[in-house]
């Protein structure tokens, strides 16, 4: 598989070896997380990219969970539950603007992503971490719930979405597939992207629906670094371990 990211290493791959198992802080010991730090990348790629990590993880030749962060060019996804029924412009409109319409396993319906917006994909064995996904789902929100208190936005759980809110407008969203006991896909927390395409959608299938954005609460520039510094610091955090900085190229 080519993702245009890096040249392969003709070497076999290390295997990644970890003792303990996510949670809370045992001792003074707390399990690695690999974390990746993607440029701005095509959505399908990215997704190439989580379907090899998932068998690798399965097959064992990586042993360790991995958080890619990232940022995709705009373009709409749409979940197992979704249908164009959710899209309010026509195709025509669609195909003017650009933006490409793709369809995923992960769950949930329709939802933008475009620069500006933080994606964290957690490729993680639940089976070994032993969470159930409801309280896999609930640790996402808290992390995206943390991530914007330090940026004093003020955001809660609401029983309408998963996801997270500020009153009646969504500024993060969930979505995960589980792939042999691997978890993939993720969370889309809303920074300084542009709105406006989420004016041509129901989003997450939702009518009468309104998204917001960590600048658009704030009325003023908010920097991604900041907020994917805080985001990293609260996956540690909420999930009880330590992220650990790697390359790419590390996991071919």
């Amino acid at each position: 598989m080519n993702l245009n990211l890096a040249t392969r290493n003709s070497q076999p791959a290390t295997r990644l070896r970890l003792r303990l198992r996510p949670g809370k802080p045992r001792n003074s010991h707390q399990e690695t997380w690999l974390c990746v730090e993607l440029p701005t990348i095509e959505y399908q790629k990215a997704r190439d990219l989580q379907s090899y990590l998932v068998s690798a993880r399965k097959d064992k030749i990586i042993d360790s969970n991995i958080i890619l962060i990232l940022e995709h060019p705009p373009v709409f996804t749409l979940g197992r539950r979704g249908g164009l029924e959710n899209l309010s412009v026509s195709e025509s409109f669609l195909e003017k603007s650009g933006i490409p319409v793709i369809h995923v396993e992960r769950g949930g319906d329709i939802t933008f992503h475009g620069p500006g917006q933080i994606i964290a994909y957690p490729i993680i064995n639940l089976e070994k971490a032993r969470l159930a996904v409801t309280d896999y789902v609930s640790n996402l929100e808290e992390v995206m719930i943390q991530t914007a208190k330090d940026s004093g936005v003020k955001a809660q759980r609401n029983g309408l979405n998963r996801g997270i809110w500020v009153g009646k407008k969504k500024l993060g969203s969930i979505g995960i597939a589980v792939r042999r006991g691997i978890s993939f896909h993720g969370m889309a927390l809303n920074v300084n992207l542009s709105l406006e395409p989420f004016n041509w959608i129901n989003p997450c299938g939702l009518q009468n629906i309104k998204m917001t954005s960590i600048q658009q609460e704030l009325q003023h520039h908010i920097s991604m670094q900041h907020v994917k510094q805080s985001l990293k610091k609260h996956f540690q955090s909420v999930f009880g371990i330590k992220l650990t900085a790697t390359d790419i190229k590390e996991l071919y």
